[in-house]
């Protein structure tokens, strides 16, 4: 592609740009912005709502006492309990026991602490739960950018 045909279509990116190799006018690759391409906007935008309902999943099973906060925090940020269970350092089994809320309550301060840090978030914040999922685009903005 020549950088003159680098799509500027914005939409999920906002304020942010891609970066693309394109070819200059002397044939060379270099290095060019672009803010988006609208079926990669259109793809991100589903990416997101999906995420958005596991998220919003996570939070009515913890809202109806399924789930431990931990299932909210692994919505967020796309963790399975393989992939937490690295992070923290413990068995998958002792993980999905955390996921139940009555093992959840009993937690101690360190493995608190460990959860807190791989999630970012502070320990005494770990059970905040939000009333609903919030996704870095709403649809109907998004929509109109698409359009």
């Amino acid at each position: 592609m020549r950088k003159q045909d680098v799509p500027q279509d914005k939409a999920i990116l906002g304020r942010w740009h891609e970066i693309c190799y394109v070819l200059d006018d002397e044939g060379r690759y270099v290095l060019t912005l672009s803010a988006g391409w609208n079926p990669a906007n259109v793809a991100n935008l589903q990416a997101w709502q999906e995420i958005a309902e596991e998220v919003g999943q996570a939070i009515a099973d913890i809202r109806s006492g399924e789930a431990s906060p931990l299932a909210f925090h692994m919505a967020r940020c796309q963790m399975d309990v393989g992939l937490l269970s690295r992070y923290v350092r413990l068995a998958r089994w002792r993980v999905r026991r955390h996921l139940r809320p009555a093992v959840y309550a009993r937690l101690g301060e360190t493995l608190r602490a460990r959860y807190a840090r791989v999630f970012g978030v502070a320990p005494e914040d770990l059970d905040a739960i939000p009333e609903k999922a919030q996704i870095p685009v709403e649809a109907d903005d998004e929509k109109d950018r698409l359009s």
